[in-house]
């Protein structure tokens, strides 16, 4: 039997609510939808088991009442005018129009077939390239996505593409062009672009997040011994295990019902003692004697292990923040 639907993730009561307007319209919806959120409510989907039907009523009529609350007018008028201008004046005419009132909001189709691409086939495509153009690249996708494709290179790439992606602050459209032609010999498409923003350091620091343990220690410690405040920089906004100390215990408790106790055990393993006794705080008494007693009998484990579970949680920390689950952050406003 699933859960309450208060315990539901997001992804999840997306899941439910699709299934519940019929496949036609599902479909319909979710060509509107992002490659990832096509892939989180697509993996939701696939585990829903047992949806009863005041589960479907309640996620149905929560729907309900949260579009019934927002404006329609005040939401989604830049993509309202993309598709009505791509109607009206055809694609190309309607990119040069939108890059001048709409700047950086009209997509490159190169970029957006590359985010539907597994990493391997984004490497077989810019593997070769110019530094540069596989910063703009990964600044492009998905931080996971992105990390994916990082872990694919070769390690004497790693280091300078992510030091150009932190120091992306703009992509010049000369540098676009220059992609999409690049994307025209892979993919047979081309088109032209806007300047667009780019975040350059938080997406570096993102995919640092993502990458494997050895990976981020050879990448970061070879960035520090030639460029020491750029990669302090990075660090300051990497989401690490001891962050998990600035969670409010409703976030925690919420955290702790998705780690398995294997997982949590092993990330446990030599951490400071304040961040255990808030694992430790935040499960029933009994589920926390048992946890410690698993921690005192769980012999050495390797370093790499520990590592592997804390991103493990850590992953699944940034999951439930995206859903909307809970807050991380290092303090003041900044959250991920």
């Amino acid at each position: 039997m699933m859960a309450d639907v208060a315990d539901l993730s997001g992804a999840q009561r997306a899941a439910i609510f699709l299934l519940g307007v019929g496949e036609e319209s599902a479909a319909s919806i979710m060509r509107h939808m992002e490659p990832r959120e096509v892939q989180r409510v697509g993996e939701a989907m696939a585990s829903l088991a047992g949806v009863s039907d005041e589960q479907l009523t309640a996620v149905l009529s929560e729907f309900h009442d949260k579009a019934g609350a927002v404006n329609p007018l005040g939401i989604g008028a830049s993509d309202f005018a993309q598709r009505v201008m791509v109607q009206a004046l055809g694609e190309e005419k309607a990119r040069s129009v939108l890059s001048k009132v709409l700047p950086g909001k009209a997509k490159t189709r190169g970029i957006e077939a590359l985010k539907w691409m597994d990493a391997g086939g984004v490497v077989d495509i810019i593997g070769d390239e110019h530094p540069q153009i596989i910063a703009i690249v990964l600044a492009s996708l998905d931080d996971d996505h992105a990390a994916a494709v990082l872990a694919q290179l070769p390690e004497v790439q790693r280091v300078d593409v992510v030091k150009r992606v932190a120091r992306l602050e703009t992509i010049d459209p000369s540098a676009m062009e220059e992609l999409d032609k690049v994307l025209e010999k892979q993919l047979g498409k081309s088109s032209k672009s806007p300047p667009r923003a780019v975040n350059g350091m938080a997406s570096a620091a993102a995919i640092m997040n993502n990458v494997d343990s050895d990976i981020e220690a050879a990448v970061m410690d070879a960035m520090r011994e030639n460029d020491a405040d750029l990669t302090e920089k990075i660090a300051e906004l990497m989401f690490v295990f001891d962050d998990l100390l600035g969670l409010d215990d409703r976030g925690m408790q919420r955290l702790i019902r998705e780690i398995s106790v294997d997982v949590l055990v092993i990330a446990l393993k030599g951490v400071d003692t304040e961040l255990q006794e808030k694992f430790f705080g935040n499960m029933s008494s009994r589920a926390a004697d048992m946890l410690r007693e698993d921690l005192e009998a769980k012999g050495p484990v390797k370093l790499a292990e520990v590592e592997t579970a804390q991103k493990d949680i850590l992953s699944t920390a940034k999951q439930l923040a995206d859903d909307g689950e809970l807050m991380i952050g290092k303090g003041g406003d900044d959250f991920v």
